[in-house]
């Protein structure tokens, strides 16, 4: 990746709905090989997908906990079963398997504590092997990036 292509990064990570003839006039170069370098981007992978982002509160998930998953066993079946089962979970925004003091961690959004209390009781409790469930609430958000700095 070139410096050319950082910067393509850098303002589609900004700005997901620029058009390539826009792009290609900040950069100073045509339309065309922004177009060819953004689809060479794609192609990688390095580029994975165009979303908008959306305030939680405005579509009623007012509640964020950060929750840490500690598992009884840990074979690869084990955590593969954890890891689907997650998957299938709306509530679940992310999902990240760590070392440390425990096995997963999950950011979670839900309306209030009555969604969260049935998050927890009907649905993650329900995975088996789970040994141990944390959670921490948000009480404010403080930062929020999504941007992955590229220089």
């Amino acid at each position: 990746m070139d410096k050319t292509d950082k910067k393509i990064l850098e303002r589609l990570q900004a700005n997901a709905r620029i058009t390539h003839k826009e792009l290609a006039q900040e950069m100073g170069l045509s339309t065309t090989p922004v177009f060819e370098r953004v689809k060479k981007l794609e192609k990688k992978g390095v580029i994975k997908n165009y979303v908008a982002l959306v305030d939680n509160t405005l579509v009623d998930k007012n509640l964020i906990a950060f929750i840490s998953v500690k598992l009884d066993k840990h074979s690869k079946g084990h955590l593969l079963n954890f890891q689907n089962s997650v998957n299938r979970l709306h509530e679940v925004m992310e999902c990240y398997h760590i070392a440390g003091q425990t096995d997963y961690f999950l950011k979670i959004a839900v309306a209030d504590m009555f969604e969260y209390k049935k998050f927890i009781t009907d649905r993650l409790s329900a995975i088996e092997n789970i040994n141990s469930i944390d959670s921490n609430f948000v009480m404010d958000e403080v930062k929020r990036e999504t941007a992955y700095p590229v220089n």
